[in-house]
Parts: structure tokens; sequence; C-alpha cells
């Protein structure tokens, strides 16, 4: 992997503020230039047969994934702030929408490229309202086991999406497993000339992604496949090619898509965005373009949305960022965007002088394309990792991709995002209370373990909850220490909470965590917090009144002190 320097982000003044604008050349020199154009070379030799097969995916000429890369590109450079960050047409999304609009137009119709051009921008909305209004978090929502389900349903949509054109049979229509059982039956009509060439092309991507990532096997693959079309005149014998595709270049203009249509997208606007956010925000993360600084995700959700906006405004659809295309620049010496700037410029050229070679590519070439991405996205080790260490989160993944291959794609899409949020508040819900004990000869008071020696103070009880106080868990927190009391022999004098787990408290706990106050005292027992770190949660006691409930001196830094000073 190439070195990289630390670039510090160029400020104004001094003051700290960043370029508003092209952030990712902060602090250039010339002498990254040599750099960021071999890595322009080697992104666009990846990027041009992905382009396009990624757009094939999605019902697209494939000059439209072009337009794609390059509005994501100009667009990221201008406005994001990841150095290494490649924006465009992706795999990921495609199924997503593409099954989405199906549902809305015949798919290639000029109604199906308005609503898709619509979708883009609205998706960029979202996007930039989000870099603006700081939803970075949002991208945590998914849970690493419905992410890992997601992406292998998304792989099963696309395997099963382009074995027809491998197998140079007709595209069935119907739901994902009608589709299956139709190019089973099939299987006796494939053209054994399209098999060579789509699981050729697998083959020489495969074999040049396991000598360097870096060696542009999809593009060498095509190239191989063009050649022995043209020299076998293959076309000739069922193996179906592009044919002639129209240079005519983008041209910005609104979609025109009615009201009622823009309601019909919505949800599928917001599924497609919160995705994109995800995978975003894991790119980011993942390359960073500083290592001394925390990556600005916000501010990169707000270079993809500009260049899904723009790619809606020149007829594609909604673009993505790309981990696989962002670790190329990251690992070819790219320094800046200007890495991608070169990219499009060489796919501007090709558009320009050289589109006509694209129409001998043929389609089981670029089928073989993306049976290469639909393998390396599914995350075998972490499926099993998953499975072996915790198999209940392992349903998550089976049942994610389960609904994404089964429902339709926008469907089940929402049905992994449902899941992810229902662990979230199960496993918060799942906190109880915790009784404490001190470890012999220490101050340290620690949760109870029969295999663990601990003491007991006589007249003390010290429980703790390890989870954020909300209305989720707030009738267990209150029921579990109300038992506690109810079988204490004899009651205790003081009740010590141990809150370091306690992060935040909402509305609905501040209320039970009061009662369970006013409990005690009215049975004249002390009620103490210890170790209750957190700002919020400290802010909460004194909004919701549980600070003046328990009146001077009822908060310490450790069990010990609050203890020692009921004494």
């Amino acid at each position: 992997m190439a070195d990289k320097p630390n670039i510090p982000a160029v400020t104004s003044s001094g003051t700290g503020h960043m370029w508003p604008v092209f952030r990712s050349f902060g602090a250039y020199r010339l002498s990254f230039v040599t750099g960021d154009v071999l890595a322009g070379l080697t992104l666009a030799a990846i990027a041009i047969p992905e382009q396009m097969a990624t757009a094939r995916l999605g019902g697209f000429s494939p000059l439209i994934g072009f337009f794609a890369f390059l509005a994501g590109s100009t667009a990221f450079a201008v406005f994001g702030s990841n150095r290494f960050l490649s924006s465009g047409a992706d795999s990921t999304i495609t199924p997503i929408f593409a099954g989405g609009l199906a549902m809305l137009a015949a798919t290639g119709s000029p109604d199906y490229a308005a609503l898709a051009a619509v979708l883009a921008i609205m998706v960029g909305l979202f996007l930039i309202a989000g870099g603006i209004f700081r939803l970075g978090w949002i991208a945590d929502l998914l849970s690493t086991p419905v992410t890992t389900g997601f992406l292998a349903g998304i792989s099963a949509h696309i395997i099963i999406s382009q074995l027809p054109g491998i197998l140079g049979i007709a595209m069935p229509t119907g739901p994902m497993l009608d589709r299956l059982v139709a190019i089973a039956t099939h299987l006796g009509d494939s053209n054994p000339f399209s098999i060579a060439i789509g699981f050729g092309v697998l083959a020489v991507i495969a074999i040049s992604e396991r000598i360097d990532a870096r060696i542009p096997g999809a593009l060498i693959g095509i190239v191989l496949a063009v050649a022995c079309v043209t020299l076998f005149h293959l076309d000739q014998r069922g193996v179906s090619v592009l044919g002639t595709i129209s240079a005519t270049p983008p041209s910005f203009a609104i979609p025109n898509v009615g009201l009622d249509r823009l309601s019909e997208l919505l949800s599928l606007g917001l599924i497609v965005a919160l995705v994109v956010m995800v995978q975003t925000a894991a790119t980011t993360r993942s390359f960073l373009s500083d290592p001394q600084r925390p990556p600005d995700v916000n501010r990169d959700f707000i270079g993809v949305g500009a260049g899904s906006i723009l790619a809606g405004l020149i007829g594609a659809f909604p673009v993505n960022a790309s981990p696989p295309r962002t670790a190329i620049v990251s690992e070819t010496g790219g320094h800046s965007q200007l890495a991608g700037l070169a990219a499009a410029v060489i796919i501007v050229a090709l558009l320009l002088v050289g589109v006509g070679v694209l129409r001998h590519i043929p389609g089981a070439a670029l089928g073989g394309v993306l049976l290469f991405v639909a393998c390396r996205i599914v995350r075998m080790k972490v499926i099993a990792t998953i499975f072996r260490q915790s198999p209940g989160e392992f349903l998550l993944v089976a049942a994610t991709a389960a609904a994404i291959i089964v429902l339709p794609i926008e469907q089940g899409v929402a049905t992994g995002i449902g899941l992810s949020l229902l662990h979230g508040i199960w496993s918060t819900t799942r906190a109880r209370v915790l009784v404490f004990e001190r470890v012999p000869g220490t101050s340290v008071w620690w949760p109870f373990n029969s295999s663990i020696a601990g003491e007991t103070q006589p007249g003390v009880m010290v429980v703790g909850f390890q989870a954020p106080l909300s209305f989720l868990n707030a009738d267990h927190f209150k029921r579990d220490i109300e038992t506690l009391l109810a079988s204490a022999p004899p009651p205790p004098r003081l009740v010590v909470l141990e809150a370091t787990g306690i992060v935040e408290i909402d509305f609905t706990a501040a209320q039970a965590l009061s009662d369970i106050i006013r409990k005690c005292h009215s049975e004249g027992i002390g009620f103490a917090i210890a170790r209750l770190e957190s700002p919020r949660a400290q802010d909460a006691l004194v909004k919701f009144g549980v600070a003046d409930l328990l009146g001077e001196d009822r908060l310490y830094h450790s069990v010990a002190e609050a203890i020692q000073a009921a004494v």
C-alpha cells in the first residue's frame, strides 16, 4: 500500500475553519499530481466496466452509468471532505431502487428514466439535509448482523438477475424465487459461448484480484471478451452484445413528473438515502483523510448528496459511495479528489472518441463483472463468526436476507431496517438491576458473581444498571429495586445506585427513579447515586427534579464515598 502523508485541513486566517468547498485539496502540493493522475487512471480502468454493468443491472443504458459516475465524482470533489472516496453508480443500491421503480413504470421506458432522475434528486436532498442537520448517527441504526444479511440478500438479487444474461436465455419476470425457478427450467437452452464469456470474465477478475487489487481485471476480461466476439463472430452464434450506443452528451433538465408520483417515491427515497448514509459513513470511516482527525461524515453526506442531485439533473439515477473504488484510490497513491476528477476526464474522452467500441461488448461479460461484485459483497467470514459466537443474532442475518429475497426488495430492505431497530430496542429492554458486592480488600464494588467471592456492607444495598435509563426499561428498573427491597432481610438503611452505565435518563425513567427515591424516604431508607459520569444524565437529574428529591450531598464519585458519608 502506498504511503500517504498526513495532510492537515486548510484553515482560513488561522481560525480553524475549513474550506467551504474542495476540502480534499487542503494543503495540496504539486508533487501530489503524479500520484493522483496514476490513481485516476487505475480508478477509470476499474470504474468503466463496473459503471456500465451497474447501469444495466438497473435497466438503463450503459451510458447512464457513465453519467452517474461523472456526476458523483465531480460533485463530491467540490462538496465532499474525504480525500479518497469515490462516488458513482453502485450495485448495492441499484437493485433496491430498480425494484421499486419497476413497480411504478416499465423498466427502460421514458417514465422509468424520469422517475429514476426524480428519485436521485430526492435522495440527494435527504442526504444534504442529513449532513446539514448532522444526522451522521443515523448510519449506526443498522446493526452488523442486519447489514450482513442485507448485503447477502442484495447479492442474491444481483446473481439471479444476471444469470439469464450469462446463460444466454430469456430474462424471466416476477418475484425473485419465480425467476430462479424459471432459470432452472430453461438451463437446457443455455448458450455455451455466453457461459464461457460470463464465467471467463469472472475468473479473470478473481485471479487479478488475488494477485493485486490494483490490476483492472474487469477491464482486461471485457477486452478479452470483445476480442473473442470479434474474432470468432460469436454475435452470430447467439451471444448478445450491447449494440450501437448513442453518445448523446448529458444535458441539464428538471424531470417532468407529477406531484402524485412524488408521493409514490417518498418511501423508496428514504430507504435508499438511509442505505447510502450507512455505506458512505462506513467508507469515510474506513479510509480516513487524516488519521489524526475524526472523519467528517456529515460533510461527506453533503458531497454524495450533491452528486445524486447532479445525476438526477442530467438524467441518471442515485449514486453512492463505493468502498472498493475508494480502496483503489487509497492504495494506488491518490492524495485528493483529483484522482476522481482524472478518472472522470478519461470517461469523458471515452464518450467523445471511443464509444463505438462499446457496442461489441457482450452482455454476458458485464454479467460476469456483476457476479464478482455479488460474491465480494457477501461477508462470509462475518456470517461464520456471527453463527459461531451469537446464534441468536445469526437469525437476524438469515431473516434479513430472506426478507430481501422473498419480498419485493423495497419491502425487504424496510423489513431489515425494522429488524435492526427492534433488535436494538430488545437489547435495551433486557437490562436489569444488578446487585453489587465489594471486592475483598479493596474499595471496588462489582456486580455479584457466584464464582468470585465478594463482601457486603451491613445495612447497605448497592445496585447498578448498565444501560441508558429510558421508557423502554424504566418499569423493569423500578420493579427490580422494589423486589430487592421487599426481599432484603432486614431492610437496608441505605441504597446506593452505581450509575456508571447510565448514560441517559429520559422523562419516564426520571419519574420511575423519583418514585423509588420517595418510597425509600417514606420507609426511612437513604438513597444515593454514585459514579453518574454522563453529563447528559447529570443534567437530566436537575431538569426532571430528581436532584432536588435526592437532597444535597447525595451524588458521589464512588460507592465507597457514598457509604462513608452515610456512616
